[in-house]
């Protein structure tokens, strides 16, 4: 079970904006033999939560977006905004992305979205994301196992 816990930490780490990768995690617990559905439901659930970080942050900091010390800069939330608004909360399906991911989740919390279409449609797209993995790691070992 600690290992699960670990997983479901690196996860929600790697779903925040601090530097953590799951899949090299993931890779090595499937490896070891861990079940695949335990790995896919412990994964999701713990980047699913810390992309909801993301958007509590997004919601309740950019009241202090005149401060010295904020993360980003007022151009780049506008630009990021108007691009969400053009192409909507449909686009949460493509936070598990490893470049932008981050970014849409914050940002559609400070475009107040609806935190039950954001959590579900978040959920989905880094659910896909962990299974396919878990689905291209799984060819990759029986090609090992046949000695290809």
């Amino acid at each position: 079970m600690e290992a699960y816990l670990s997983l479901f930490g690196f996860a929600f780490l790697a779903a925040t904006i601090l530097p953590a990768y799951s899949e090299v995690m993931l890779a090595g617990m499937v490896a070891a033999g861990y079940d695949p559905f335990m790995l896919w439901a412990w994964a999701t659930a713990g980047n699913t939560l810390g992309s909801a970080l993301n958007w509590v942050l997004g919601r309740y900091l950019l009241h202090f977006k005149d401060r010295r010390w904020f993360p980003f800069r007022l151009n780049s939330l506008q630009r990021a905004q108007s691009w969400f608004q053009r192409y909507g909360v449909w686009t949460l399906l493509l936070a598990w992305m490893p470049v932008g991911g981050d970014a849409l989740t914050f940002i559609a919390g400070m475009m107040r979205v609806r935190f039950i279409v954001f959590f579900v449609l978040t959920g989905i797209g880094k659910g896909v994301r962990y299974a396919i993995l878990l689905g291209l790691l799984d060819i990759i070992g029986q090609r090992i196992g046949a000695g290809h």
